[in-house]
């Protein structure tokens, strides 16, 4: 009891001392407005280093006393506006003061540079698609870039891995990680097969899809980057297990006040797959594959954070294939045999951390990745390998307002290997780049974003200084407009390099006016674009077209290629109307040609369709814990090359059109908790219809002698697929976010 009784007599001073300086007292008073005059209540208004201080009341007012003499700093806070801070003369009778505050620069408020990018994330107000959008849309398979072809200026390509937007080929996207490029972002790619995406949604916080106009922090894209952050710990701490009819894998997660530490396992077959699901491919090894991968985060400091990844893959596969480019004399199916073992290695390494009360930021970052195939054609070696290393930093500087500048360069160090027809290429590139980009705030309604960036190949021996500027007004308080321009280069593609390092910057100009309107869980956005390509490949062969997109350049190449693209871009998004329903619709209207790679006049590549539409919809039953999702996809008919119409007039090249690809998907999972353990249930189903599409054309000669040649279809790998599985985590802190299901 001896603390309860002695707690008084401490306390005794410290009355005695309010009692006998209650003489001594100044008040301070007065009132807080915003520029306008208006009252802002609930501001707090406190002497910097007392307690002295109040609370305004509904108009503005306050008033308190203090026992400070001779001069103090008077301080003023107000969520959404900028601090008060000034020297105040204390008196006995002094004169109420008067304080205006302004308003904040945020995201909340303000206009946000949005032009030809769609986020997704933590950090931002507007939230397109997150992580569980990903996993839980039908038709994605919990791809995210199959996930990102259901946004508008995407075009879905069935037969080509990669990311094709507006007009741009595959090869016109990098997808990057923490800053860092990813060299390999997709599985080996094969002949009519779509290959996913390497990398799981759930690694990631927030997704960026740039459609154009992007940043000057990035380069080496003609037409779009995704970037992808990682997140930084881990929610759920135990064992996972996961099975499905494609592979099994095992799964440990581990975390800390301050670290965390992820692995993974897997193992996986195609066969049993295929037994049950009847391919359009001759397989002659059904797909078989196994890898593993480590995530570990540290904080080594209140605001500082390391985080490593690192993945390794091993595959195995063979296959028949139709090579379009042969004759088929003596082969009544022309099909050629495929092998490949594919080993793929990818770590990235990256630090951040701030100083000065945040101020000032710094991200840096390093990473390696090594690919290799070893590919036959029948008996000839198309072995190929690539090997990538690069770093990165950039340092930031935080402006009043909202407004930064920051300051940045790269390096990377490329090698490539090919082996063709028993000849042996390899390439070596030093690429070197640095950029510096300001965002400014005028005004919480107008913003604007300069930005410029220089590059160096080693490889090529040029140099390019690509200028960026996006501009932003607020219309409203819900809405705004934005419009972006740029200029984008990029090292031709090295299968050309390989025969002529002569070649120089490949360029595409970009112009981009964005509308949109975020308002209780709706969304609407209108974008119209222009983009103007220049110094494109061109190569001549002297030689009749060759449709085969596998083959490897031979004839003489230069820069004289150009075209264009145009078209406009239409997104709603409604998660409000229906209770529990979430939504969007997307159309996508693109008008492009071309004179590059083997064409002689100006054309519309084959990978181009002029309209996509995208409806996708999503429900979570509460209480049975269970998310259905229906998406359906239209895409216009692509050209496709006939060998019968002359190749070179530009009303007959490429005239011809395949049929529409039209799409329906289902998906359903289903939550689920059994002895303090969470399991997910999952099944989908592709072409629900089972339609018979056909995504291109292509044709083979006739083995009979005739001189026209026979056209056959190329279609997806299975017209109707269906695909069950689940996930068991042996660990009572696992959870699901239901909310964003």
């Amino acid at each position: 009891m001896k603390p309860f009784l002695r707690l008084p007599f401490c306390l005794i001073p410290v009355l005695v001392g309010i009692s006998l300086s209650a003489s001594a007292q100044t008040v301070v008073s007065g009132r807080v407005t915003d520029q306008r005059g208006r009252a802002l209540p609930g501001a707090n208004v406190f002497l910097r280093g007392t307690y002295d201080g109040a609370t305004t009341d509904t108009t503005g007012a306050f008033r308190f006393a203090t026992t400070r003499q001779d001069t103090a700093t008077l301080l003023v806070t107000y969520v959404g506006y900028e601090s008060f801070v000034r020297p105040i003369k204390l008196q006995p009778e002094s004169t109420p003061i008067t304080i205006k505050l302004t308003e904040l620069a945020n995201e909340l408020n303000t206009v946000v540079i949005t032009a030809g990018a769609f986020e997704a994330s933590d950090e931002k107000k507007m939230t397109m698609l997150k992580p569980m959008d990903i996993v839980t849309t039908a038709g994605a398979a919990a791809d995210i870039t199959a996930a990102m072809n259901l946004l508008p200026g995407a075009q879905r390509v069935g037969e080509q891995e990669g990311v094709f937007v507006r007009g741009g080929s595959n090869l016109e996207t990098k997808v990057v990680i923490d800053g860092m490029i990813v060299q390999n972002p997709f599985f080996s790619s094969l002949p009519d097969v779509q290959s996913r995406g390497r990398f799981q949604p759930f690694m990631f916080k927030g997704t960026s899809f740039s459609t154009g106009g992007y940043s000057a922090q990035y380069g080496q894209a003609l037409s779009s980057v995704l970037l992808l952050n990682t997140v930084d710990r881990n929610i759920n701490n135990g064992l996972g297990i996961s099975l499905n009819l494609a592979n099994t894998g095992l799964s440990y997660d581990h975390s800390t006040v301050n670290s965390s530490i992820s692995a993974t396992g897997y193992y996986g077959n195609l066969k049993p797959l295929f037994a049950l699901v009847r391919q359009n491919i001759d397989w002659t090894r059904e797909p078989e594959f196994a890898g593993s991968s480590l995530t570990y985060r540290l904080k080594p400091s209140k605001t500082g954070m390391l985080k490593f990844y690192g993945m390794y893959s091993d595959s195995w596969l063979g296959m028949n294939f139709r090579d379009p480019g042969s004759a088929t004399t003596g082969n009544e199916t022309g099909l050629i045999n495929l092998r490949q073992h594919n080993r793929n290695f990818f770590t990235t390494s990256t630090y951040t951390d701030s100083w000065a009360e945040g101020r000032w930021l710094l991200n840096t970052g390093f990473s390696y990745s090594y690919d290799t195939d070893a590919t036959t054609y029948d008996t000839q070696d198309f072995g190929r390998s690539s090997e990538r290393a690069q770093v990165r930093a950039v340092i930031t500087r935080l402006l009043g307002g909202n407004s930064s500048i920051l300051f940045g360069a790269e390096a990377h160090t490329l090698t490539l290997k090919n082996a063709v027809d028993g000849i042996a290429y390899q390439l070596r590139d030093n690429y070197g780049a640095a950029f510096v980009e300001s965002q400014f705030y005028v005004s919480r309604n107008l913003a604007f974003q300069p930005g410029i960036r220089a590059e160096y190949s080693s490889v090529i021996g040029q140099f390019n200084l690509a200028p960026r500027l996006s501009l932003a007004y607020k219309t409203g308080v819900f809405s705004q407009v934005s419009l972006a321009y740029g200029q984008f280069y990029q090292t031709p593609d090295y299968r050309y390099l390989y025969r002529n390092t002569a070649l120089n910057f490949e360029r595409a100009d970009h112009l981009i006016l964005n509308y949109q309107i975020i308002r209780n869980k709706r969304t609407f956005r209108a974008e119209a674009f222009y983009k103007n390509y220049a110094a494109l490949v061109r190569e001549f062969t002297g030689a009749p077209y060759d449709v085969n997109p596998y083959r490897f350049p031979w004839g003489r190449t230069d820069n004289s290629g150009h075209g264009y693209a145009q078209g406009f871009d239409l997104f709603w998004r409604d998660q409000k109307t229906v209770k529990g329903l979430d939504y969007w619709v997307t159309y996508s209207y693109v008008d492009t040609k071309r004179l590059f790679q083997q064409y002689a006049v100006l054309a519309t590549p084959t990978f181009v369709s002029n309209h996509n539409v995208s409806l996708i919809t999503k429900r979570f039953f509460e209480k049975i814990s269970t998310n259905i999702s229906l998406t359906y996809t239209f895409t216009s008919g692509r050209p496709y090359y006939n060998p019968n119409r002359p190749a070179d007039s530009e009303r007959e090249f490429l005239s011809d059109r395949t049929p529409a690809v039209n799409n329906v998907s289902f998906s359903a999972s289903h939550i689920l908790r059994t002895k303090g353990n969470l399991i997910v249930l999952y099944a989908s189903v592709d072409n629900l219809l089972n339609s018979r599409n056909i995504f291109t054309y292509r044709y083979a000669a006739d083995q009979n002698g005739n001189p026209n040649r026979v056209r056959y279809a190329v279609g997806p790998q299975t017209y109707r697929s269906f695909f069950v599985g689940g996930l068991i985590m042996l660990s009572k802190k696992a959870k699901v976010d239901v909310n964003q299901l």
